[in-house]
């Protein structure tokens, strides 16, 4: 084997293993909290040995800070249909869409955040202070085009969002609550598509939001 296979090799194994580490501490995370967690549980969790845990990662807060970075930086990636859509329709129903799927694939990672920010964001405050403020204005200017432009109702972009946020991540961080609500039993993939659609529509119809044919047409070609 050359020394690009081996090291191919090499960061593919990494790879895996961080995935399967991130994986199991976003469960402990997410049940134990960052206080009742420990390095031992995530690795027996994870079916590794503690010393392969500090290996990757140094400490616990480190390991939290990532869980914490991860499922953010999965949500500022959903919002990347704001920048390039024509208008709110495109742009605010592309994000829900994204975001009911991230809750349907990170449920931990979304308890993990919720928790967090509960608890007054004593790991992740800089996160908040910084990345999450300069994210918002940027989406908030968005909105405001497309209120100016006659796109949508003058609402306030800042309640707006945090409604999104709200509405969205509630299928995640109160799952065991909806589980209950559908008879003890998890969502079907129908019933996880009826949802999505009916947020979208109560949404976008409370904001006015009309598509103009022409913008939808580009949208999708």
């Amino acid at each position: 084997m050359s020394a690009p296979e081996r090291l191919s090799k090499r960061d593919a194994i990494r790879r895996e293993n961080e995935r399967i580490i991130l994986a199991a501490a976003e469960k402990v995370f997410a049940e134990a909290g960052f206080g009742g967690a420990t390095m031992q549980l995530i690795a027996d969790m994870a079916g590794l040995p503690k010393a392969n845990l500090h290996y990757y990662f140094a400490t616990k807060e480190e390991l939290y800070r990532r869980v914490v970075r991860q499922i953010f930086e999965i949500w500022l990636h959903a919002a990347d249909s704001f920048d390039n859509a024509p208008g709110p329709v495109e742009g605010i129903g592309a994000y829900i869409e994204a975001k009911m799927d991230i809750s349907r694939r990170h449920p931990f990672g979304s308890k993990v955040w919720a928790s967090e920010v509960m608890h007054g964001a004593p790991v992740i405050q800089d996160y908040l202070e910084t990345t999450l403020r300069e994210w918002t204005e940027g989406r908030v200017a968005v909105i405001r085009r497309w209120i100016a432009a006659g796109r949508m109702a003058p609402v306030d972009p800042h309640h707006l969002l945090y409604m999104l946020w709200a509405t969205t991540q509630h299928y995640a961080d109160f799952g065991h609550q909806i589980e209950t609500l559908n008879g003890g039993r998890a969502l079907s993939d129908r019933q996880w598509k009826a949802a999505t659609e009916s947020v979208k529509s109560i949404v976008l119809t409370g904001i006015g939001a009309v598509p103009r044919p022409e913008d939808l047409s580009n949208w999708t070609s």
